[in-house]
């Protein structure tokens, strides 16, 4: 991959598309094509066709899905499953059929099961059951990394399945309706600051621990992986030699985790709350612990830099700047 590369970057708008497509420009890549949503309909199978034949691109980078928090994943079940896998099937089988070079394809850990050992390793999946409130999202990142693997594997492609942990960062998504843990918990206390609200409420324990991973950090992995990490790097010389090959997605995370309720706390002293947190326990925590095994990462070069209070307060001088809102 050299600097004038054709890259396509679907999903640019959201929090990691965003991030790449500035990691991206800062590294001088300058050939780089990406489409809003009315300009190109990532459902539609023929609209996809007509633009990988028009366009030709040599590297895509697949971070556009359905995406929410736990609220979101149980109640709209169909559009997440439905919606995800038509974006992976479209622009997946249309690089095949337009000799894409390399494609990154991005889903999540919680393709893992709800008992996963922790930390979660490649090797967790479709060891056991899901966890049922996100089960329809992370069956369809499941056949994303599966179809990835098989077109490789059949058609001698170079489609490379990433799995971030819990990300957040510059251009999150902060609807309360929709939205993960992270933004939500810094939308609420920020309004609670400036309305006087002296209790906020937390849904859950506030037990369950996660990790988390600022946006720019994961930009930077996918980018070195895309420079750096081929198809056949991801599995054991064992495997090349007749065995199954399968497992073949990278994890990426930090390797460190946090409770809800600590994470809350950081995040009230950031915001500058002075109310109290109310941690509602008759709503569901989901799974008690979830922790990535980044050690495959790792084992390939990649560590991430920013630590988890730096990139709050990152992310909350963002979302100041960039909604018009003073401290």
């Amino acid at each position: 991959m050299d600097k004038n590369s054709k890259i396509y970057i679907a999903g640019h708008k959201g929090l990691v598309g965003s991030a790449i497509v500035k990691n991206l420009n800062l590294k001088g890549y300058n050939n780089l094509i990406y489409k809003t949503h009315k300009e190109l309909d990532l459902l539609n199978q023929n609209d996809i066709k007509n633009f990988f034949e028009k366009q030709k691109p040599e590297f895509v980078i697949l971070a556009a899905a359905k995406v929410g928090g736990i609220v979101a994943n149980n109640i709209y079940r169909a559009n997440f499953i439905y919606e995800n896998l038509q974006i992976q099937n479209n622009i997946i089988h249309q690089s095949y059929l337009n000799n894409v070079k390399k494609l990154l394809f991005l889903g999540s850990t919680c393709i893992y099961p709800k008992n996963a050992p922790q930390p979660m390793s490649e090797n967790s999946l479709l060891t056991s059951e899901l966890e049922y409130t996100n089960e329809p999202y992370a069956i369809a990142k499941i056949a994303g990394i599966k179809m990835c693997e098989s077109y490789n594997l059949q058609y001698n492609t170079n489609f490379i399945s990433i799995m971030p942990t819990n990300l957040y960062g510059p251009n999150d998504n902060f609807d309360l309706a929709t939205s993960h843990v992270l933004p939500a918990l810094l939308r609420k206390m920020h309004e609670a600051k400036i309305n006087n609200i002296s209790k906020v409420e937390i849904w859950g324990s506030g037990k369950p621990r996660r990790e988390f991973l600022y946006s720019e950090d994961m930009a930077d992995a996918c980018i070195f992986i895309l420079e750096n990490i081929d198809f056949s790097d991801t599995y054991n010389e064992d495997n090349k030699n007749g065995k199954e090959i399968r497992n073949t997605h990278i994890n990426i995370g930090t390797g460190i985790d946090i409770s809800i309720k600590d994470l809350a706390i950081i995040i009230k002293n950031i915001v500058g709350y002075k109310g109290k947190l109310y941690f509602n326990d008759a709503k569901p925590d989901g799974t008690m612990v979830k922790l990535t095994d980044s050690s495959k990462l790792h084992s390939l070069g990649w560590k991430h830099k920013i630590k988890l209070e730096n990139g709050i307060k990152m992310m909350y001088e963002w979302y100041l700047k960039n909604r018009g809102i003073d401290k």
